[in-house]
This record gives structure tokens, sequence and C-alpha cells, in this order.
């Protein structure tokens, strides 16, 4: 019988959450591919508007709370830039290649997000979160695979240029995501969550200028339109809101797995939404990540102790990084 004493609370609360926010990821990619119908091709233009809630939203509670930054801010301004360019260069990656390259790529974040935080942020694995990281990763590979079919893999106007696109892009994404968790731990969410907005939406407004200028210019501001075009927006701003919640109770690695059941979530809506017909290598794919998570998320005696021995330990080293953070402030 499971003992599920060894989980913990904030264990079953880092399961459900990356789950809410993998449904999240999921709605945001029920409303892009509404907006593609409609002819609206403008993925900088979306996410401005996330950064700007949350530039408000953070930075109102800043100005109120009034205290000293904890992190120098031109590490902010780097991390918004890489986190708009990583969203952008999967999003272009698209009108190069498949979105069976595009779902098998994109698992590249996990190895990066394992390495960064190993070398960084020195994180341990033990062989059990490795293997709960093998079940997650086979689990999409076999759903992709059961799907895939000759025309699909050779299609897109140029195939090579968009798997590197998403390359680049989840490498970013695991730079994005390690950076994050280090903030959250060394520095504050609600400072994080501020400048990140503030320094994604000027990123944003450059980019836009630059390349999606006459997009908007021609977009027809219909209900049809606008609805899909600010619930995308209102979803990524309740991801992004939650991404340090998840990244403090079990780090970036956990957030790219949880991420994964995105699209199995995507199709249950289709069949029980959309009444579509699906393979069943679907569910055995679902329950695949779902084992993976729960190995992963695994906690034994031996695991609490060596936590507890980090813990104590990094309580010296914490206190370094802070000084360095607000050595400049």
């Amino acid at each position: 019988m499971v003992n599920w004493e060894k989980f913990g609370k904030s264990t079953l609360v880092a399961l459900a959450l990356g789950q809410i926010l993998s449904l999240l990821i999921t709605s945001t990619g029920f409303s892009s591919s509404q907006l593609a119908k409609k002819g609206i091709n403008a993925p900088t233009s979306q996410s401005f508007l996330n950064y700007v809630l949350l530039a408000l939203v953070y930075g109102s509670i800043m100005l109120y709370r009034r205290k000293p930054l904890k992190a120098k801010w031109y590490y902010y301004a780097l991390l918004g830039l890489v986190d708009v360019e990583a969203n952008f260069l999967v999003v272009k990656a698209y009108q190069y290649t498949s979105i069976t390259s595009v779902m098998l790529l994109d698992c590249w974040t996990i190895p990066c997000a394992l390495f960064l935080t190993w070398f960084f942020l020195k994180t341990k694995y033990r062989w059990k979160k490795l293997l709960g990281v093998v079940i997650c990763v086979a689990g999409l590979v076999t759903v992709v695979f059961s799907d895939v079919h000759s025309a699909d893999r050779s299609s897109g106007t140029n195939p090579l240029k968009g798997d590197l696109l998403i390359i680049a892009g989840a490498t970013l994404y695991g730079v994005s995501n390690v950076s994050e968790e280090f903030f959250v731990k060394n520095a504050d969410r609600v400072e994080l969550m501020a400048f990140l907005g503030l320094f994604g939406a000027i990123v944003s407004v450059i980019q836009i200028s630059i390349l999606e200028r006459n997009e908007l210019k021609n977009i027809h501001w219909s209900a049809g339109a606008a609805f899909p075009f600010f619930g995308f927006s209102l979803a990524m701003f309740l991801f992004y809101s939650g991404v340090p919640v998840l990244l403090k109770i079990s780090g970036a690695t956990m957030l790219n797995l949880s991420l994964l059941t995105s699209d199995m979530w995507a199709v249950l809506i289709r069949i029980f939404a959309y009444h579509e017909k699906v393979d069943w290598m679907y569910f055995v794919a679902f329950a695949a990540v779902v084992v993976g998570l729960i190995v992963y998320s695994w906690r034994d005696k031996k695991d609490e102790k060596d936590a507890e021995a980090e813990e104590e330990a990094g309580l010296g080293q914490s206190e370094r990084k802070n000084q360095v953070l607000r050595s400049s402030v």
C-alpha cells in the first residue's frame, strides 16, 4: 500500500499546482489556435499584455511595501530579454517545422534545467529523480510517435531552421526557469514578477515596433478576435504568477516535467468538448507522465535527511548570495 505520508503537504501542493499551470498553458494553446484561424499572427503582442499585467499588479505591491531591492535591476533586465525571446523563438518555429518536432524538441528544456540547477544552484539529483524524468519524457515521446505520419515529419518550409529555433528557445526557457528559481529562493517573488513584467514589456514594445507593426494594423478587432487575445494574456498572467510558487517548492525541473501533461490535457478537452476520437496511446502517455511526476516527487527518509543537511549548509551560502545581490543596490 502506498504511504502518502512520505509525500508531505508541500509535495502534494506542488503536484496539484503543476497541473493547474499545465492547464493554463493548455488554455493559451487553444487561444493561440483560435487567433491563428482568424489569420492573426502576433505572438509578441499577445505576450506584451501579460508583461504589462505583471508590472502593474506586482509593481503596485512593491510600491506599497516600499522595501529595498534585493537584487540588481540589470539582472532582471537580462531575464526579461531571455524570457521574451524564448517565447518568440518557439512560436516562430511553427512557421518552419512540424508540430511533432516542436513537441519533441521542446523537451530539451528539461535536461537544460537539470544541468543548470546542478551546475549553478548545486541541486543534487538522486537516481529516483532521474528515473522520474526518464518516465515523464518517455510518456510524451510515446504519444508523439504514436500520432506521427511520414507527411508530418517532412512538413514545414525549412525543418532544419525550425528545429534550431526550437532548441534555441527551449534552451532560453531553461535559463529563464532556473534564473527565476534562483531569484525566488534568494531575492523576492514580488520583486521578480514586477521587474520581469517591466522589462518584458519594454523588450516586447521594441520587438513589436520592428516585427509586428503591420500585423497589428491589419487586425479587425471583433469580439471573436478580442476574446482569445485577452484570454491568452489573462491565462499567461495567472501562469507566470503561479510559476514562482512551484519553483520555491520543487524547482525548475519539476515545473518543466509538470508542463509535459499540457498536451494530454488538450487531448482530454478535445474529447469531452469537441467529441473527437483520439488514439488510446494518449491515455498511456498521460499515465506515464503522472507516474513519472510521482516518482520524481517521492521522498524517503534519506532524501529528507539530505534535504535538511543541504538546507542547514545552504543558510550561510544564501546569506552570502543575498549580500552579493544587494551589493550595488
